[in-house]
C-alpha cells in the first residue's frame, strides 16, 4: 500500500563524525525507485525492528542527487551528533 503512494517527504541524515558517509535516506516505506536510483540499500539495523536505506555517498551528493529529482531542502537541524535534513517534493 505504501508503494503505491508517492511519499513527497523525506529524511536524510548522517552522524557528525561520518560527513563523508554514510547517509541515512528514507526508511522502509520509501519509493523502491527513488532509492535505486541513489544506490540505496534497505538494511535493519541490530536491535532495530524496521528497516532503513544506507548509501555510501556522503549528504552533499545525496542532496544534489534528489535535487535532480525535484526535491528541495526545507529543514536542516542537529540533533545530539547526527545531521538531519527534511527534502520535500511538489506531488502534482
Amino acid at each position: 500500500m505504501f508503494q503505491e503512494f508517492r511519499m513527497p517527504y523525506m529524511l536524510i541524515s548522517t552522524q557528525i563524525r561520518l560527513e563523508n558517509g554514510p547517509t541515512l535516506v528514507g526508511d522502509e516505506y520509501s519509493d523502491p525507485d527513488t532509492m535505486t536510483y541513489l544506490g540505496a540499500r534497505k538494511k535493519v539495523v541490530l536491535g532495530n525492528n524496521f528497516a532503513e536505506y544506507h548509501v555510501d555517498d556522503p549528504p552533499r551528493v545525496i542532496l544534489d542527487k534528489l535535487e535532480q529529482l525535484g526535491f528541495r531542502v526545507v529543514s536542516m537541524t542537529g540533533v545530539g551528533q547526527t545531521l538531519v535534513w527534511c527534502l520535500h517534493k511538489d506531488i502534482m
